[in-house]
């Protein structure tokens, strides 16, 4: 059983999902938004930050996700997307919880198989991986997309790290002679 949190960063509105992850299921924990608007981005970086360790008290994830910062038109909104980005980092460190970090594409392919999908296909894909009553808000779909994709992510990459060491004790077993197979 791993508990991952997904977060989808934003200065205005950051996104959250809590997944618990048993061998291939996926269960729904939590998920919501962190609205933030109406306040002075120091205030907005700080309750990312409180709201984000509050949800890491309560639930005690074993790895958290996060979206990577994409190109923006606009530098100004680029730098305080950042921040957000830095906030929710910082809060998800704190307690040494391993963090991944993926593309938009990324968690678009491995949720709805196609890396330019848009936001009614992720989120309708979140709702029938997840077994949910409705469709999530954009933001939370978008934190639980973040959160499924590292688990099939951190699945492969455990398959991968067992068949290599399988195959690397198969190869020690083998036996050679002037560096040929006998």
């Amino acid at each position: 059983m791993t508990i991952i949190l997904g977060i989808d960063p934003g200065s205005l509105i950051t996104g959250y999902g809590v997944i618990n992850v048993t061998g291939n299921k996926l269960t729904y924990l939590d998920s919501g938004c962190i609205r933030l608007a109406g306040k002075e981005l120091p205030q907005r970086l700080q309750q990312i930050h409180a709201d984000l360790r509050q949800l890491i008290q309560k639930y005690h994830p074993d790895e958290a996700a996060i979206e990577q910062v994409f190109m923006q038109q606009n530098a100004s909104a680029a730098l305080k997307l950042g921040q957000a980005r830095g906030a929710a980092i910082v809060a998800v460190v704190t307690d040494s919880i391993r963090l991944a970090e993926y593309s938009a594409r990324q968690v678009k392919q491995a949720v709805v198989g196609y890396g330019a999908a848009t936001k009614t296909q992720v989120q309708q894909m979140v709702k029938t991986m997840l077994n949910l009553p409705k469709v999530p808000q954009a933001d939370a779909a978008d934190a639980l997309a973040i959160a499924i994709c590292h688990a099939h992510s951190r699945t492969s990459v455990q398959a991968i790290m067992k068949n290599k060491a399988s195959t690397a004790k198969s190869f020690r077993d083998l036996k050679f002679r002037n560096g040929r197979l006998r």
